[in-house]
């Protein structure tokens, strides 16, 4: 990525509190809680290519920028240097985590190398430090083309599943048990594409061994080499295969897997693989058989409101750990609740098109209902929908997980969607 020089804060502003820059808002209704709390803690530099108003009316500065031309940042920072002290980069967006990562080495600034982001962001080089390093992970191969692909199915012996070398949202993500299924799953693989992360990304499929058990995400704060600490476990739950939608998350203040040696000793070992030193980083496992294994390595913040759900159950609060990190200070990693947090997703049980919604619930322990479709969208039921075709999220908190549970399925039969199908059916409630 071309940079040329960037100027570092002068003496002038050093009596000035440093902004942030935070690169892109993102989607507001997965990301505005988290600019929040950014820009309650810290003055933000919001570097964006067309910000939004809710995002621009939270940001000290906005600055629009094509984030992904090098040489125009990089101008807009030393722009930005001249006029006000900058003491932190930072992005909760997938597609700017190396970005970020060349700014504060440019700024001197603190932040994860820019070969740590690179080794996050591609997720062969991830499979390639993880095994180098001996980190349980998954078996994995680089392929070019389909024939390769079902070469390889055979070597692994199983089921497989096949993903875009560098992309987010389980999109182009499919399992296959048998060589058309392979063929099928790496044409949808290389054609992925979700909210326009394959301009940025490294382009390639996977084929991997397929890891059986239940999906979990750590979520850490990494402190400097070797020390981590946990800050939440995020159960996932997933829609029917050979998909791996995430249709919700749960978060338990007293999760007994906070106090599991095994998941800690995996996450801070993949973590020391690809060299992150500094920042809020989202761990994805499975919990096999065989022990924890890595799914993925994300620099970054996780999304789908996780570091929300975070905040409900324990108190802490992880963008501004990520912002007190991106200026060197040091976080409170003090919680100041017990309970549990749980999103829910709204898939459509039928392709179609959306007509009408209601919901009719309110409740104190109900923190939101959002319909993410409104009537005239076109939606895709599982397993061939993404993150795209979801209807509706609802939060709720709950002094345990089974409470949240119960809450959310209440939530969901007081809501409805009526959606008229592509084929010629009865239309659907659901």
């Amino acid at each position: 990525m071309p940079f040329s020089a960037v100027s570092g804060p002068t003496a002038e502003h050093a009596e000035v509190a440093p902004l942030i820059v935070v690169l892109g808002a993102g989607n507001r209704t997965f990301r505005r809680y988290g600019l929040e709390h950014i820009t309650a803690g810290h003055p933000v530099a919001l570097l964006d290519g067309k910000a939004a108003s809710w995002a621009r009316s939270l940001a000290t500065v906005t600055v629009p920028v094509d984030l992904h031309d090098g040489v125009a940042v990089a101008s807009a920072i030393r722009e930005l240097s001249a006029d006000h002290r900058v003491g932190g980069v930072l992005t909760y967006c997938e597609d700017y985590v190396e970005l970020a990562a060349h700014l504060a080495q440019k700024l001197s600034l603190p932040g994860n190398t820019p070969a740590a982001a690179a080794a996050c962001r591609d997720k062969h080089l991830t499979r390639s430090l993880l095994a180098a390093a001996g980190v349980p992970s998954a078996r994995s191969y680089l392929v070019p083309d389909a024939d390769t692909a079902v070469e390889y199915s055979l070597r692994l012996d199983g089921p497989v599943v096949l993903k875009p070398r560098a992309l987010a949202g389980s999109a182009g993500v499919h399992r296959a048990d048998t060589p058309q299924q392979v063929r099928d799953a790496f044409d949808a693989a290389r054609n992925a594409a979700l909210l326009g992360l394959e301009k940025s990304a490294n382009p390639g499929v996977l084929i991997e061994e397929y890891l059986d058990g239940p999906e979990i995400s750590v979520e850490c704060v990494v402190l400097g080499d070797s020390t981590v600490y946990i800050a939440a476990i995020t159960h996932k739950f997933l829609g029917s295969e050979p998909g791996f939608q995430e249709v919700g998350h749960l978060v338990d203040a007293t999760d007994p897997l906070l106090a599991d040696p095994q998941i800690h000793d995996v996450a801070l070992t993949a973590l020391n693989a690809v060299g992150a030193t500094t920042g809020v980083m989202h761990v994805e496992m499975r919990l096999t058989p065989c022990g924890p294994r890595i799914i993925e390595i994300n620099a970054r913040l996780g999304g789908d409101l996780i570091p929300h759900l975070v905040h409900l159950a324990t108190g802490l609060n992880l963008p501004l750990i990520a912002a007190d990190l991106a200026v060197g200070n040091d976080p409170e990693l003090t919680p100041t609740r017990s309970q549990s947090a749980a999103i829910r997703f709204l898939y459509p049980a039928v392709t179609g098109r959306v007509t009408t919604m209601y919901a009719g619930l309110s409740a104190s322990w109900l923190d939101t209902f959002e319909w993410t479709a409104e009537p005239g969208d076109h939606v895709n039921t599982l397993p061939h929908a993404t993150l795209l075709d979801r209807l509706a999220l609802a939060v709720v908190t709950g002094p345990d997980p089974d409470a949240c549970h119960r809450r959310l399925q209440l939530t969901y039969e007081r809501c409805g969607i009526h959606i008229q199908p592509d084929t010629v059916t009865t239309a659907c409630v659901v």
